[in-house]
């Protein structure tokens, strides 16, 4: 469930209308409702009733500062991957404490800032991280703590793209690997050792994988304290995954999914540390955008809009598919389209053969399920200023990262001196 939805045949953002944004700030922009945020985040916390647990949001799939508080004020903490990352968590309000920093690539400048920071926990992904971490943590004398990423060689039958838990993909440390990489770690003096980490991909629309990995996690925890490490955290990811289409099948609620974790990882006596990013924030966002001409070729009807690849790259990159609607309700019968931008690939394209209502130049229309790697994922590609975000709350609206100007685009490039 959102807070989008038509009110006289006018789109709205929970009270406010989309049709009074588009006047005031101008298209595209994106558009998030704090009221779905909120519920999604409670929906998620209610599913792990019952259990020691903390939610860190994935900021990866939405860093916007005004995003990151709304959860903040929740109780959430952070998953990160970079140090911008980290810096955007703490300046929104999030605790150092429930910061854990992912990520295959972490630098030995970025590890020394967690470090500054005191981090709640690094989530280790090699054997050369593990010993630059040592050696970092050595030489500011302090003691990390860590999770070693294992692995778990599932198959979460997800794009190949989100995919990070088969033993092809880059992240982890292979499970069968694992062990012998922790009684490495529990004998080096800057380490210290707490826990376990594990995450298998994203937009996952069956539990089974779930089930499966998490069945891996419980009994790789079993043997770790069986070797003599005390573990106390088990970092099991996120990935659960949302309706990007109406009249698809919906993926599993979080009810269900908390039943699974309950099933295998109730009784570890572990702190359980969940990290969501899509679920909590994609149908809380939409991109509006405004039709600049219709195209009619005789092969093919193409409704070009004024947002672009650059300002939501999902369906180029993934084949991903977003619901397309009319800000204003049509009664007409539905034409066969594709919808485009304007930037010259021809990857820019937003939907093919889609059915959608004779909208012509001048009206609006909204991709749903936008709020998760939209904005954060944009770019100024074709010298296209970045666009606007506003939020929502109730029936006041704020603007929560202003469009980029023209000037800004320019001045943010240096002439050398010989020109």
């Amino acid at each position: 469930m959102d807070h989008f939805s038509y009110r006289n045949h006018s789109y709205h953002a929970e009270d406010v209308s989309i049709n009074a944004l588009a006047r005031e700030v101008g298209t595209p922009f994106y558009c998030y409702s704090t009221a779905t945020l909120q519920r999604h985040y409670q929906v998620f916390c209610d599913s792990l009733h019952g259990l020691d647990y903390q939610v860190c949001f994935a900021v990866k799939a939405n860093s916007n500062r005004a995003v990151l508080a709304t959860f903040a004020k929740l109780g959430a903490g952070a998953d990160v991957v970079s140090e911008g990352e980290i810096r955007r968590a703490i300046a929104s309000g999030i605790s150092s404490d429930k910061i854990v920093f992912s990520g295959v690539g972490k630098t030995r400048d970025e590890m020394a800032f967690a470090l500054e920071k005191n981090i709640f926990q690094f989530n280790v992904e090699s054997e050369p991280e593990l010993l630059a971490l040592n050696e970092v943590a050595i030489s500011r004398n302090q003691s990390a703590a860590i999770a070693i990423r294992i692995n778990p060689d599932v198959d979460a039958k997800t794009h190949a793209k989100i995919s990070t838990g088969k033993a092809e993909n880059k992240f982890g440390v292979p499970i069968a690997q694992a062990q012998a990489l922790y009684a490495k770690a529990a004998n080096l003096n800057g380490i210290r050792v707490q826990g376990v980490s594990m995450h298998i991909g994203s937009q996952l629309t069956d539990l089974a994988p779930f089930d499966e990995a998490y069945a891996r996690a419980a009994d790789f925890v079993r043997a770790l304290r069986a070797d003599g490490h005390e573990i106390s955290v088990l970092d099991v990811g996120g990935g659960l995954g949302v309706p990007y289409e109406a009249a698809a099948d919906a993926p599993p609620l979080p009810f269900d999914y908390g039943t699974i974790v309950k099933k295998h990882l109730a009784d570890l006596e572990c702190l359980l540390v969940f990290e969501p990013g899509r679920l909590l924030v994609a149908n809380a966002g939409i991109l509006v955008s405004r039709v600049i001409y219709v195209k009619e070729t005789g092969a093919k009807r193409f409704v070009i809009v004024d947002a672009a690849m650059n300002d939501l790259v999902r369906p180029a990159m993934y084949g991903a598919h977003h619901d397309i609607i009319p800000v204003d309700e049509f009664d007409s019968a539905p034409l066969l389209t594709d919808i485009v931008g304007p930037v010259c690939e021809t990857g820019d394209t937003f939907a093919e053969n889609r059915p959608l209502p004779p909208v012509s130049a001048g009206d609006l229309v909204a991709f749903r399920t936008a709020g998760a790697y939209g904005a954060v994922m944009s770019n100024s590609y074709n010298s296209r200023p970045l666009v606007p975000e506003v939020m929502v709350n109730g029936a006041r609206a704020a603007i929560i990262r202003p469009r980029q100007s023209y000037a800004d685009m320019l001045n943010a490039d240096i002439l050398p001196e010989w020109l």
